[in-house]
């Protein structure tokens, strides 16, 4: 482990369960290893608008929801900068996750309020004003990992300081706190710099596990 800070960016879709769960381990490495964290958005609706028929019909009912926070998302970025995204994303994701809130107007218009963002962003997700900048930067996650991933990307330096390493994932439930989540970061690390290092997958066999925080 090395005292220097790691520039990290993590690209999310608020509706995916699974990166809510490592974002919130992305927030526990903060706390024990020298990372900087930069949010971006990325879009699952986007990722799978060419294949939405090949889709079972829970998750085409799903992308059709997931087109309004990730529009209201880059629309407060626009407005307000990159840092209005890691706390309306976590205003968001425990309403969608672990509240189980619908993702609704009235539930983006609640995260808003809660972050201190005008309420009328919500106006954002029902309009494709904001889609231009949304798929850019959707493509550049896309762009340093390629296509066959979901939602969350992350990327780190390379071996050096050299080009930034892109993976999906890691996909993890519950999420890892203290030690183990270090731990976890560290082996990420490792695996992501190793050259030729592609994948490691097994087959999940429980679904994703939240705190149950109560309503704000």
């Amino acid at each position: 482990m090395t005292n220097s800070r790691t520039t990290v960016d993590f690209w999310f879709d608020p509706v995916c369960p699974w990166t809510w769960l490592t974002s919130r381990w992305m927030l526990e490495v903060q706390k024990t290893r020298p990372v900087q964290v930069t949010w971006h958005v990325m879009s699952l609706a986007v990722l799978n608008e060419a294949r939405l028929d090949q889709l079972p019909p829970h998750n085409r009912e799903l992308m059709g929801r997931a087109w309004a926070p990730v529009r209201v998302l880059t629309a407060a970025q626009e407005a307000f900068g990159s840092g209005v995204l890691e706390p309306l994303y976590t205003a968001l994701g425990t309403r969608y996750h672990p509240q189980q809130l619908p993702k609704t107007r009235a539930t983006i218009e609640a995260a808003l309020r809660e972050v201190g963002l005008p309420e009328d962003l919500a106006e954002a997700g029902e309009t494709d004003t904001y889609d231009v900048a949304l798929r850019r930067t959707h493509q550049e996650g896309i762009t340093l990992v390629g296509q066959e991933v979901g939602s969350p990307i992350i990327a780190v330096p390379g071996p050096d300081g050299g080009e930034r390493i892109a993976f999906f994932g890691p996909v993890v439930t519950p999420t890892p706190t203290g030690e183990q989540a270090a731990r976890l970061w560290d082996g990420t690390l490792a695996v992501a710099s190793t050259p030729g290092f592609y994948e490691i997958k097994r087959t999940r066999t429980v679904g994703p596990i939240f705190d149950q925080p109560d309503a704000p």
